[in-house]
């Protein structure tokens, strides 16, 4: 019988992994292979080419997962955005320009805002007006659009953004346009704003229909692409893509809604990490995702990841804060994420005044760290690793890749160590703890900012490089139960085999809640129901497989932002619900006073199969005897230099224990215990840490 695999690819800066299922074995493959910056979608069918010539069988569905949108703002891909127009209303020419006026450092003088994403002589005006309660104050002039079609198409334009003043409230005026301007540039790609953001907020939704319309032509062409290069190898199995926010899409719907997909590679760590906190009921557990060239940290409470409804593409971080007013703002549901330069592929150096730093630049996958022999010169976190003995001198990915440790030793010791006047291992120990602070503001980022006390909360912790370092991180952050499962540096790419799909939809109601009648909330939710059943049953779901979630936005009386709260058809209950939930993240609420509803928001999912885990029985406590490697002299900052017992995980046994200091070795990760931590193996596989005390 011919082996029937779903797979899930997930492209990261460094390497692109696999994760290849059988649900009639159960078995599950995994490869892991260098990225490639320039064409993702290369990195992609490599591995699938690995896995055919491996393990020959039959594609089924593939799943695939990328940071292709945002690397194009970033500049990483080569890739110029298209040209495109924007069409407004008459006095909002300048919106993307004016924006909030945030400025993105406040005390640099010399800062200069990004530039608009479309020119100034491309952004065209119409004299019409919708007023915010959706009624007409000027109609359209046809002849008025036919003539900027006109215009349009002399500049060579390739995608029109529509957006008018109140098109939430009422969107006829967009729909007019959009249908004369589809008819006289048929081959120019034309968005509403209607189609991609229908709630207030002008420069948020003409930004994020801006950014949807100038992705359209280029993730549509890497998606073709992917597709040609699939059939070249005869597959011809569904290709779903993975959004930001947690579920997946259709290639259609991916190609025509791009900015849903923009951190659709980073999503899929906390996408699994929910569905393993279900598993192993764990009601409050904190992602953490170190890969190549960053690390990541998010959110699950009761097996939900926590969203946000923004985020900026193209702009600055610090300290795993996006800085506003640095970028282009997006506004679509995306899973909550802290992001920071802090990954294998980090590299260390001197600034001016021999202060050591590390980061934000990366190896990447070409050339990587100095270990790797292709010609990178400067010290990364792996060749720090690698000189402290947790990695493996004779080779990752289970000995597959050689590495070297005297090039990782020689570029710590002639960027860093020398010049500072300090022995190598005193420079890999100082660069290690800066990493690791890092990485610990991204942990205290998604947790203690946003209300939520780490000391409450598991660490689910997976990447290449993620399970090296969590007990470190752990320890500062006061957390006591760390979590690596199995297949831990692909666990993202598994994530994708957990995703159902997913589609969001919004409308603005813009009422106090005192003056609200329910029906316009059934009506709204009503709507967003039958078109989300539509679009779920065209992509093969029955009823019985599509879940609805309601809820409001609310905010009080007066104020500029919103919290959004669940929604279960009693608007008091849905009142209290936001006070609680302002408590919480603000410290305060105000209970007497009036509460507005700004939005109706409704989630649909499609139910997807998903791998299904299995207990297995205890063994005995001791790790068989072949379990044990070998002994080598690791490095830990508490007792120098100890010799150290090295573990195959794939010979450990559910049951079996491991007092630190020790390492466990696996195909796609290193595992370290350090001294006064020990380690359990659990019935799912679980490798369960904890520090002694």
């Amino acid at each position: 019988m011919t082996t029937d695999y779903r797979i899930g690819v997930d492209v990261g800066g460094t390497f692109t992994d696999l994760v290849a299922f059988d649900a009639r074995s159960e078995q599950i493959l995994l490869i892991k292979l260098p990225s490639t910056p320039h064409d993702p979608s290369n990195g992609a069918i490599d591995t699938i080419k690995e896995l055919l010539a491996s393990h020959p069988g039959r594609i089924s569905q593939i799943i695939h997962a990328s940071t292709v949108g945002t690397n194009i703002f970033l500049g990483q891909l080569g890739l110029n955005l298209p040209k495109g127009a924007l069409v407004t209303t008459k006095g909002f020419r300048d919106v993307l320009e004016i924006g909030r006026q945030k400025r993105a450092e406040l005390y640099n003088p010399f800062f200069q805002r990004p530039k608009p994403l479309i020119e100034r002589h491309l952004r065209f005006v119409i004299d019409e007006r919708i007023d915010f309660k959706g009624e007409v104050l000027k109609s359209i002039d046809e002849a008025q659009v036919r003539e900027l079609a006109t215009q349009i198409r002399q500049e060579g334009s390739e995608t029109v953004a529509v957006a008018f003043l109140h098109a939430y409230a009422n969107p006829a005026h967009e729909k007019q346009v959009h249908d004369i301007l589809a008819q006289e540039l048929p081959d120019t790609v034309i968005v509403a704003s209607h189609q991609v953001d229908p709630a207030y907020r002008e420069y948020e939704r003409i930004s994020t229909t801006v950014v949807n319309s100038l992705l359209i032509p280029v993730v549509s062409r890497y998606l073709e692409n992917l597709r040609e290069q699939l059939q070249m190898l005869s597959i011809e199995s569904p290709l779903y893509i993975m959004q930001s926010n947690g579920g997946l899409a259709t290639v259609e719907t991916a190609s025509q809604l791009p900015v849903a997909t923009i951190e659709s590679g980073p999503a899929t760590g906390v996408t699994a990490t929910a569905h393993w906190s279900r598993l192993l009921g764990i009601q409050k557990i904190l992602s953490f995702d170190m890969g190549g060239t960053t690390a990541k940290a998010g959110v699950v409470i009761d097996g939900t990841p926590q969203t946000v409804n923004e985020c900026e593409v193209g702009g600055a971080v610090h300290s795993g804060r996006s800085v506003k007013g640095s970028g282009y703002p997006v506004r679509y549901p995306f899973i909550d994420l802290a992001e920071v330069s802090g990954g294998g592929g980090t590299i260390a150096w001197l600034d001016p005044a021999n202060a050591l730093m590390v980061g934000p630049t990366s190896a990447g996958a070409d050339p990587g760290p100095a270990c790797y022999g292709k010609g990178g010169q400067n010290p990364t976190v792996t060749d720090v690793n690698l000189v402290m003995g947790r990695l493996n001198p004779k080779g990752l990915s289970g000995g597959s890749m050689e590495i070297y440790p005297d090039l990782a030793e020689a570029a710590i010791k002639e960027r860093i160590a020398d010049p500072l006047g300090i022995s190598t291992i005193r420079a890999a120990s100082g660069i290690v703890e800066i990493v690791n602070n890092h990485m610990m503001r991204a942990l205290r980022l998604v947790s203690i900012e946003r209300g939520h006390d780490p000391r409450d909360f598991a660490m689910l912790a997976f990447g290449g490089a993620g399970p090296m370092h969590a007990a470190f991180l752990s320890e500062g952050m006061g957390i006591k139960d760390i979590f690596i499962p199995p297949n831990s540096g692909v666990f993202s790419a598994l994530g994708l085999m957990f995703a159902d799909f997913r589609h969001d939809f919004v409308r603005s109601i813009m009422k106090e809640t005192s003056q609200l009648d329910i029906q316009i909330l059934e009506t709204a939710f009503n709507d967003m129901a039958k078109e989300a059943m539509y679009m779920l049953s065209q992509e093969g779901f029955a009823p019985n497989q599509i879940i609805l979630e309601k809820d409001l936005a609310l905010r009080y009386l007066g104020q500029s932002y919103e919290l959004t709260v669940s929604f279960i058809g009693n608007l008091e209950q849905a009142v209290q619900l936001f006070h609680q939930r302002h408590q919480e993240t603000y410290g305060y609420a105000s209970p007497k006073e009036p509460a507005e509803v700004v939005s109706a928001h409704l989630v649909a999912r499609g139910l997807t199969q998903k791998p299904e885990f299995k207990k297995a029985s205890l063994a005995n406590p001791d790790p068989p005897f072949e379990a044990l490697a070998e002994r080598r002299m690791v490095y830990f900052e508490q007792t120098d230099w100890v010799e150290t017992p090295i573990y195959a995980r794939s010979k450990l046994l559910p049951g079996n224990r491991i007092t630190g200091p020790a390492i466990i070795e696996q195909y796609d990760a290193t595992i370290v215990i350090p001294p006064t931590w020990n380690a359990k193996v659990d019935e799912f596989s679980n490798l369960h840490l904890r520090r002694d005390g």
